[in-house]
């Protein structure tokens, strides 16, 4: 069993994330679904983003991340849970930047999304990440470089590409879902989670 926290993405916490929720718990796992948002649901990614420049940035989204995290990372019995930070598109930026920062994190999970890496960035972490290719917004440009970054810091990294997928292919209610590379990409993805919680001992 993990302890997961989920970022929804830039269309907000969709019927999609809260099912993705419920697919991570039936696997055994416990799975936190912060709303970054406030409550608001957007119906085009373009709509997404401009509230999140509305609201203050990338900064103010991932304080608000931060603030939703903070108290999952309390000690129980003098003992700091460990951590799988997962993210959908947006929320894959948000989680590798807290996972980054969490020197107990279990493991990183991006679907769709990923973010950039200061020159400094150390981890030993396992990541996973899940995109569609080509992908508009992770280009393979983007991705190589990503990767190698990502590995220069010392994460262990998998990166399982979907050849004719949209964006956000795990969304049933989006014209980019695609239901074969969905499944997929879950069957893969609760095999990840669940070597994780098998490093429990």
């Amino acid at each position: 069993m993990a302890q997961i926290v989920l970022f929804h993405s830039a269309y907000g916490l969709r019927p999609a994330v809260h099912a993705a929720a419920e697919r991570l718990r039936a696997a055994g796992h416990i799975v936190h679904v912060p709303d970054l948002f406030d409550g608001r649901t957007f119906a085009d990614i373009e709509a997404g983003m401009a509230y999140q420049e509305e609201v203050g940035g990338s900064d103010e989204l991932l304080r608000r991340a931060v603030g939703a995290v903070a108290p999952l990372l309390a000690p129980v019995d003098g003992v700091v849970p460990e951590l799988v930070y997962a993210g959908l598109s947006l929320g894959g930026s948000l989680a590798q930047n807290l996972a980054l920062a969490d020197e107990k994190a279990r493991g990183l999970l991006l679907l769709h999304g990923t973010s950039d890496l200061r020159e400094d960035a150390a981890t030993s972490i396992p990541v996973q990440l899940h995109v569609a290719e080509p992908d508009p917004f992770e280009t393979e440009d983007w991705l190589n470089a990503w990767y190698l970054r990502m590995r220069k810091a010392g994460a262990d990294v998998e990166v399982h590409r979907y050849r004719g997928a949209g964006h956000l292919f795990t969304d049933p209610d989006l014209a980019d879902y695609d239901a074969e590379a969905a499944e997929r990409a879950w069957a893969v993805a609760l095999d990840f989670l669940a070597e994780l919680s098998e490093l429990d001992g």
